[in-house]
């Protein structure tokens, strides 16, 4: 899948220099972008703005950004600052005002904060109704939906109506349902956000679990023939250096790309190792200096 406009993205003014220490720090000069090899999603200078012409309001500015065949890329930054809406734009949900987005192996897997399960339906068939969407015959999308939901551990609810899951198990089920859809991208706009803490520290560990199965595996635990690939969009820094692989901070409106970490700490990790909290101690430092920034102007 691929969006291109030909009108020139604005050029980002933001900079940021490296750190020598173990956590390798990038700058915001899209190196990135810049590396050669596959990737799964990229973005290419994307630029993307709201409203009417002469009123237009700038939302993302010059993003250039790729996600390499099974990254774990965290997408970090204040509230406001255009993460979900890059989303939606991977997710060809929305078009770019310039720049070029491109996926090169089909459309993305969305998973949002609320599970929106279908409610009359149960757990099982709201999978089974991803497989089918996905062209599963439909003599296999039992037992397919029986694997997937076996695989986020919910082995016994196929016949559970949603009103009898509880918050973590909707989201679960919500998980196996966009891993149904055959991708070999998952998009996730903060799908653990609204679950109190234990369950979410409990979510944390299944779907690093379910990623790395799918990544050990080739992919063959539910994308499309290739590793998973998921961008993962929070508030969160905790969060961000719990899961991800590389964490990107995104500065506020305009979103930009003001800085990268690559997250050089073993799995499975804790939200409370020493790893987790030294490296968001230093994000949220930069976290704080972009919302001061923005408040200035």
């Amino acid at each position: 899948m691929t969006t291109e406009l030909a009108a020139p993205a604005a050029a980002s003014a933001s900079a940021a220099s490296s750190h020598p220490d173990r956590h390798a720090s990038r700058s915001t000069s899209g190196a990135a972008a810049a590396q050669a090899g596959p990737y799964a999603v990229r973005l290419d200078r994307v630029s993307k703005a709201f409203g009417p012409p002469g009123a237009r309001q700038l939302v993302l500015d010059d993003i250039r950004l790729e996600a390499a065949p099974g990254e774990f890329v965290c997408l970090l930054g204040a509230s406001g600052c255009g993460k979900s809406t890059m989303l939606n734009l991977v997710a060809g949900l929305d078009q770019p005002s310039s720049g070029k987005v491109t996926v090169p192996h089909g459309r993305p897997a969305l998973m949002f904060q609320d599970h929106a399960l279908f409610p009359w339906l149960s757990a099982g068939r709201n999978v089974e109704l991803a497989l089918k969407f996905g062209g599963v015959p439909r003599n296999e999308r039992r037992e397919r939906a029986q694997e997937l939901l076996k695989l986020v551990r919910l082995p016994d609810a196929h016949a559970k109506r949603v009103h009898e899951l509880s918050g973590g198990m909707r989201q679960r089920v919500a998980l196996a349902r966009a891993l149904a859809q055959g991708s070999e991208v998952l998009l996730m706009d903060e799908p653990f956000a609204a679950l109190d803490a234990i369950t979410r520290d409990l979510l944390h560990e299944e779907l690093t679990r379910v990623w790395t199965a799918a990544k050990e595996s080739g992919g063959r635990q539910g994308s499309g023939g290739g590793p998973l690939t998921v961008l993962f969009v929070t508030h969160n820094v905790r969060e961000a250096v719990r899961l991800g692989q590389r964490v990107v901070l995104l500065s506020s409106r305009p979103g930009r790309v003001a800085r990268e970490w690559d997250v050089e700490l073993p799995y499975p990790r804790r939200i409370e190792d020493s790893g987790v909290t030294e490296l968001a101690r230093e994000i949220t430092g930069h976290l704080h200096e972009e919302i001061v920034r923005h408040a200035r102007h």
